[in-house]
């Protein structure tokens, strides 16, 4: 038998989705100081705590962050293109005009441009002199995404301002980090317009194996909650 609080983290884990559209209002200080000492409670490395979080809710700055996403995402998926290795992206999706509509979604970089509608983000930065900044960096996102799922808080985990050391810099300069910091994510914070249910995940038998790879592992019983 689980007990509640098992049962209480493993609906959070379930029902945790990512948010990219949102209401105008304002997260409550008290709400950020509870995702902020999620993220700062997270294990890492030797407890290297190699993070830091700046909270970012000034309008101008996040339109530059919004525009960046935007960028990057577009460049991104627009060399999927160019490389042809996008098409994995519609399997499935035979309408013609909903194809297009991701495609133009995808190569606009309009996907992330969501940052700067979201009425806070935090951006992760972490120490470059640690070996496992990434890592430890992840953790605390996840944990900052969870705690926001447990305020019923939409939030997302995005990469795409990171990704390309031109638009790195200029998040930098914009939000005065020192050298010695990678820029890790930017997370959106704040009320959903709508929730919407988890996309489907694959099977235990699917990723879990047994003892060796290749022997799927059999789960012992109903995992529901």
């Amino acid at each position: 038998m689980y007990s509640e609080d098992a049962k209480t983290m493993a609906r959070l884990i379930k029902e945790r989705v990512s948010i990219r559209s949102y209401l105008p209002d304002p997260v409550s200080k008290e709400d950020l100081d509870l995702v902020l000492e999620a993220g700062r409670r997270s294990p890492s490395g030797e407890n290297a705590q190699p993070w830091k979080f700046i909270v970012v809710q000034d309008e101008k700055s996040r339109q530059i962050i919004g525009d960046l996403a935007r960028i990057g995402s577009g460049r991104r998926f627009t060399g999927e293109f160019i490389n042809k290795t996008m098409e994995h992206r519609f399997e499935g999706l035979d309408d013609p005009v909903k194809k297009k509509a991701v495609f133009d979604k995808l190569t606009s970089g309009s996907v992330s441009a969501f940052l700067a509608e979201a009425p806070l983000l935090i951006v992760v930065i972490g120490d470059k002199g640690v070996w496992d900044t990434p890592f430890d960096c992840s953790a605390a996102i996840e944990n900052m995404l969870l705690q926001a799922q447990a305020l019923q808080l939409g939030a997302c985990w995005v990469n795409a301002i990171t990704m390309d050391i031109r638009d790195e810099l200029i998040l930098k300069d914009l939000l005065a980090i020192p050298e010695k910091y990678k820029t890790l994510s930017v997370l959106a914070l704040g009320y959903p317009t709508k929730m919407r249910g988890p996309r489907k995940r694959l099977t235990m038998e699917e990723i879990v194996c047994d003892e060796k790879f290749g022997k799927a592992y059999v789960p012992g019983g109903s995992i529901d909650v």
